[in-house]
């Protein structure tokens, strides 16, 4: 079975037939429309964001399978901040401030498949934060990553997720 693979950026569930998608599948011969509300469908948590997605289509049977990827760390933060983009002088400028909470989602997410401690996964976007020029419930994103290392935040991040410490 001879299966192509065409991987392009979308705007969460506005993936449209126009480029790069309709050109791109067109001459494979298979149904855009479907693949296109497929698209929509798997990416529709991430309106207006930029999200990588996979289509593979078998060019004999014209089956296709959509694999959506995630968007970018500072993307998410970006979108729950409703901000354009992060800050051009970062521990000078502070741009919007994210809650501890809203971190935590974003980090079990985005890193929803990736086999390391949810610890890990919050201090990544953390990382991404203090990037940014995001404070975290109106502290500097570092001063709660050494708060979160130290230990200190391990009883607060196991409720906010629903497990026992």
């Amino acid at each position: 079975m001879p299966k192509t693979s065409v991987k392009v950026v979308v705007v969460g569930g506005q993936a449209t037939a126009a480029p790069p998608l309709g050109p791109a599948l067109g001459p494979l011969g298979v149904n855009i429309g479907a693949v296109v509300g497929r698209i929509n469908e798997v990416t529709k948590d991430f309106q207006g964001m930029k999200v990588p997605v996979t289509v593979t289509v078998d060019t004999q049977t014209k089956e296709f399978q959509v694999e959506m990827g995630m968007p970018t760390t500072s993307a998410m933060i970006a979108k729950e901040l409703k901000l354009e983009k992060g800050s051009s002088s970062t521990g000078k400028e502070v741009v919007g401030d994210l809650s501890f909470e809203k971190a935590v989602s974003i980090a079990v997410l985005k890193f929803r498949n990736k086999k390391i401690s949810l610890k890990s996964k919050v201090l990544q976007v953390l990382g991404t934060c203090i990037s940014m020029g995001v404070t975290i419930d109106g502290k500097s994103a570092k001063e709660v990553s050494s708060v979160l290392k130290s230990g200190d935040l391990d009883k607060r991040l196991m409720e906010l997720v629903g497990e026992t410490a």
